[in-house]
């Protein structure tokens, strides 16, 4: 099954940047990458250790409704150097038209440099369901019941 995304390049954004694309044809996840203004382009930003950044992508997006675009880390980002995104899943709606931005976190002890262009996470289009909400003045029984968290039993 496949569905169309539509992205459009903001101005300032450098047209040279790939769209998001599969790595492979089995990969869930499209890489998206980091695509400066001019200024930044050459040098790059810095994420300092256990510093946050959101990363432009020079892009906006049209999502089928019904679909949303989850953003995700990169784990061999994770596992590296320990960029990680501090809201993941990140969650961009069908009816979003604005910038894409990426979170970043540092978790790691060095200070990481995010170059223009670079891979920086990857994104999964999935189908949404909305719920309808209603109160009610019982709820049905289970075995477990209101046990705590991590009250399975399984172990």
């Amino acid at each position: 099954m496949s569905v169309t995304v539509k992205f459009l390049r903001l101005p300032d954004s450098d047209p040279a940047v790939p769209l998001p694309a599969y790595a492979t044809p089995g990969a869930a996840g499209a890489d998206i990458r980091a695509n400066f203004p001019a200024e930044a382009r050459v040098t790059g930003l810095l994420l300092a250790p256990m510093a946050r950044m959101l990363v432009p992508t020079g892009l906006a997006c049209e999502i089928p409704q019904g679909y949303e675009m989850q953003i995700r880390a990169r784990s061999g980002l994770a596992l590296r150097h320990g960029i990680a995104l501090p809201n993941a899943p990140a969650t961009i709606d069908s009816d979003y038209r604005g910038p894409i931005g990426v979170i970043l976190v540092n978790l790691g002890d060095e200070a990481f440099l995010i170059e223009h262009g670079a891979r920086i996470a990857q994104i999964i289009i999935a189908p949404v369901v909305q719920a309808r909400f209603q109160s009610t003045d019982t709820l049905g029984d289970t075995s477990r019941g209101a046990g705590a968290y991590g009250s399975t039993g399984l172990k």
